[in-house]
């Protein structure tokens, strides 16, 4: 089963994979290969982050205070007991690094992940396996199809939404004006629909429903019309 991307997407969970990380690659460091310095420039990289992270909040706090406080400033209004906020108390600066630590960390860990000595359960403590993609709800999902006129027959569009990998086939049905019957069974996004066309104007309609092995999921998708003949 596929999965989802290791590095954490938010800020905070981020700067808390680069230290789980950090306090945990010691013990894989010598079975992995890594030198000291790369070791190190991590280390560097995920407490100068966290640095970023802590002080970030800092003034995102102290902006809101200092804005409540001139409000009340310029307008009238009662001030807070605690009277106008304090200057912000910064942590201790720590030592720059280069920009692109996210880039940094995916080059390392994609050089750990080569190793010969890599498993999965080394990527579990270190924080870098990403969990497990979950299937779609089969119950719920129905195609999404088009039908136009093309060269004299019928494209009918479809598409697996992102979920082909959990579908078998998609069965198509028409209804020529004598109720739905059986078109096709299709395995590949787009299909035409070659029935030659009748003398006079007619209405086509298709609907389809996904297929896994040999039974019907999810739901009809709406119907689609299209005039032909004439």
């Amino acid at each position: 089963m596929s999965k989802n991307d290791y590095i954490a997407p938010a800020d905070p969970g981020f700067s808390t994979q680069l230290a789980t990380f950090k306090n945990s690659v010691g013990g894989y460091k010598t079975v992995l290969g890594l030198t000291p310095a790369q070791v190190t420039e991590q280390a560097a990289d995920a407490d100068y982050f966290a640095y970023n992270l802590t002080t970030g909040t800092v003034v995102q706090n102290a902006a809101s205070q200092w804005s409540a406080w001139k409000k009340i400033m310029r307008e009238g209004g009662t001030p807070p007991p605690s009277g106008a906020p304090v200057p912000p108390v910064f942590p201790a600066a720590i030592p720059d690094v280069a920009a692109g630590i996210e880039t940094r960390f995916r080059n390392l860990v994609r050089l750990i992940k080569a190793n010969p000595a890599y498993n999965e359960a080394m990527g579990k403590a270190l924080g870098i396996e990403g969990t497990e993609k979950g299937g779609p709800d089969l119950s719920t999902l129905a195609p999404e199809l088009t039908a136009t006129l093309e060269g004299g027959q019928v494209k009918i569009a479809w598409g697996w939404q992102g979920h082909g990998s959990h579908l078998d086939l998609i069965e198509i049905q028409v209804d020529r004006g004598a109720g739905y019957v059986l078109l096709t069974y299709d395995s590949t996004p787009g299909y035409i629909d070659t029935a030659p066309f009748p003398a006079a104007p007619a209405k086509w309609s298709y609907k389809a429903i996904y297929r896994v092995g040999d039974s019907q999921v999810g739901q009809w998708s709406a119907e689609v019309f299209v005039t032909v003949g004439g």
